[in-house]
């Protein structure tokens, strides 16, 4: 379980925490507190210093319903905090969330280390082209449908048997553009009721079978407020509990919006263990 980072051998073992840094004005629970260049700094400093080994930037909000912006209006929120960021901390690794190829190409030519695509190739045909050209990992996730329109619902005959088969196809794909670090993401929220989602988690171990790293973004997702009945600014306690539920399950990387508590539940569980 590895990944070459610019060069460099990470080995997923011990699992690794990818802060997110919300570049939006509109996403679902922090969106407009960081979109400015100031903010962004700070506050990833602040994930840095609580242990993020990844920065995740997104400049384009991939919320249910969210609309879709131009490329244009995506790098030019995204490519000025960017080049910033890797001027300030030059031995972070920053990913870029995005589904179109040219805003990859852009940032991976800023310094970016890899690409996490919510579309896993599915939006824009050139992306694995792209990544493979720069040869960087890449973060394959399952949707199905779009932002727009994924939660309006959804239907499977079997989410776990059809979204492990989707990355059967997806993943040797990936490999075809002659991307080596391929890096699944289940896509809990993405085109999936709440029944779906516990379905995935209740499973997710079954995906080690494709001897690959997993990542998981579940933090103060629907699944839990809404399961919960509360808010995302009250779901900080359901998404420790349901992280540490995907680490026992053996997921390598966990994409949070809140660094610190992550990085304490893992350090107990490898004590732990």
């Amino acid at each position: 379980m590895t990944i070459n980072l610019k060069g460099e051998l990470i080995d997923l073992i011990q699992p690794k925490i990818m802060g997110i840094l919300n570049l939006t004005p509109n996403s679902f629970y922090d969106g407009g507190q960081f979109n400015v260049l100031d903010r962004a700094l700070e506050q990833t400093e602040k994930m840095i210093y609580e242990g993020a080994f990844i920065i995740d930037l997104g400049a384009c909000s991939t919320k249910p319903g969210a609309k879709e912006i131009s490329e244009d209006e995506e790098k030019k929120r995204l490519y000025p905090i960017l080049e910033k960021l890797i001027e300030k901390f030059p031995k972070q690794h920053f990913s870029i969330d995005t589904y179109r190829s040219s805003v990859a190409a852009g940032s991976l030519d800023r310094g970016a280390s890899m690409i996490n695509d919510i579309s896993g190739g599915q939006f824009d045909p050139l992306m694995m082209k792209t990544v493979g050209e720069f040869n960087v990992p890449y973060v394959l996730m399952h949707i199905l449908g779009t932002p727009k329109e994924m939660q309006k619902n959804p239907k499977y005959k079997n989410i776990v048997q059809e979204v492990l088969y989707y990355f059967s196809e997806s993943v040797q794909n990936a490999y075809s553009y002659g991307i080596n670090d391929v890096i699944i993401d289940p896509g809990f929220g993405f085109g999936k009721t709440l029944e779906h989602n516990f379905e995935l988690l209740k499973n997710l171990d079954l995906f080690k079978s494709l001897e690959l790293p997993i990542l998981v973004g579940i933090s103060r997702k629907s699944m839990i407020y809404k399961k919960l009945g509360i808010s995302p600014d009250e779901a900080l306690n359901g998404t420790t509990v349901l992280n540490t539920l995907a680490l026992l399950k053996g997921v390598n990387i966990l994409r949070v919006h809140d660094v610190k508590q992550t990085k304490e539940s893992i350090d107990l569980l490898q004590a732990l263990q």
